[in-house]
């Protein structure tokens, strides 16, 4: 191609979009190191404070705060004043960054990337023979970042959202159900059910042992053991219990068989029981899941959903994009006939399914 055909206008316009990436980078692992030591926390409601001060606050050495402090305020995440300078941390900004029961909080985030990049050998070696990475196989912090940026989600919408958009679920979890959570992970979803609705009882499944055990340490810790069952089986071998509800948390897309997954639940649920299903807000077109959401989407499905489901046969990869479409579909072939949207955020679909 001629140079001539270059528009150097778009050349100098996406460069920089490149650069704003990698910047991105750069700054999740700022992000990461200000959490783990306790500097948004030492800045949230203190009011404009110097570098001195937060370095004092945190325990932290000055002149390497300084430079984060101005890293942080080049990006926008803090306020730097000039006459004093000092430093602020925005009430708002506090709830994405030093507010760990919050919603939006984000640090745990930047784990996933960490662990893709420790992971980057397997992941060329993945793309080039077409082989699987099942979950077990990434770097631990992969597990541990994923568990916890989506359980300050699931704790502002699964019970006081989620669950009351499904016809008649509430009053059965009251009365007293059998639940399982299938894929559960560390828990959390697990945990905030059983917390929430006494009489039931909730069974937690998984095929990760590491995430299983901290699943159990959790729910000793807030003393719901007693009614927290977890084990390791997979999605299509779990124990039938006559489930009155079974939940797919972000989870049916990375089954290397979702129809088979689909087709278990039909066997192990009551009747009347109902399935929940969460996945990744998606369209059925790519064209229109070309946005900042199916970026991060596409981007995690590359590495860590495909990957999975293929370790597990691949029989169909659905992928973190999945869409309504589709999603339907696996249930349908699996022998169910009712499936409803019943909620959805700008992360989320939630369904609620019944044979």
């Amino acid at each position: 191609m001629e140079t001539s055909t270059i528009d150097m206008a778009r050349v100098e316009a996406f460069t920089m979009r490149a650069i704003g990436d990698a910047t991105a980078g750069y700054t999740g692992v700022l992000v990461s190191l200000g959490h783990k030591l306790g500097l948004y926390k030492a800045m949230a409601g203190a009011g404009p404070l110097s570098a001195r001060e937060v370095a004092r606050r945190a325990g932290c050495a000055e002149r390497y705060v300084r430079e984060w402090l101005n890293a942080q305020a080049a990006g926008g995440y803090l306020a730097y004043h000039a006459t004093s300078d000092t430093y602020e941390l925005s009430p708002e900004h506090a709830l994405v960054l030093a507010d760990e029961d919050s919603p939006v909080f984000i640090p745990p985030a930047w784990e996933v990337p960490a662990a893709m990049w420790f992971d980057e050998p397997k992941a060329l070696e993945a793309f080039r023979t077409g082989r699987g990475v099942a979950w077990g196989e990434h770097d631990a912090r992969m597990a541990c970042g994923i568990a916890a940026f989506y359980r300050n989600g699931y704790r502002a919408s699964l019970v006081a959202q989620w669950l009351p958009a499904l016809d008649g679920v509430v009053a059965q979890l009251e009365a007293g159900i059998a639940v399982a959570d299938i894929g559960c992970g560390h828990g959390h979803a697990t945990l905030l059910m059983a917390e929430a609705f006494p009489r039931s009882r909730f069974h937690g499944f998984d095929t990760h042992a590491a995430s299983l055990e901290a699943a159990r340490q959790a729910a000793a810790a807030a003393g719901l053991a007693d009614r927290t069952f977890f084990a390791q089986a997979r999605a299509d071998d779990y124990l039938d219990q006559r489930y009155g509800l079974i939940c797919f948390f972000d989870t049916l897309h990375d089954l290397g068989d979702p129809v088979a997954a689909a087709r278990h639940a039909a066997r192990t649920l009551a009747p009347g029981g109902t399935v929940l299903l969460v996945e990744p807000f998606a369209h059925d077109r790519v064209e229109d899941n070309l946005t900042p959401v199916g970026q991060l989407y596409y981007s995690g499905s590359s590495l860590i959903c495909c990957a999975h489901a293929i370790a597990e046969g691949g029989q169909l990869v659905l992928g973190a994009q999945a869409g309504p479409q589709r999603l339907e579909q696996v249930f349908r072939k699996a022998g169910f006939s009712h499936f409803r949207p019943a909620a959805q955020t700008p992360f989320n679909l939630v369904f609620e399914i019944r044979r």
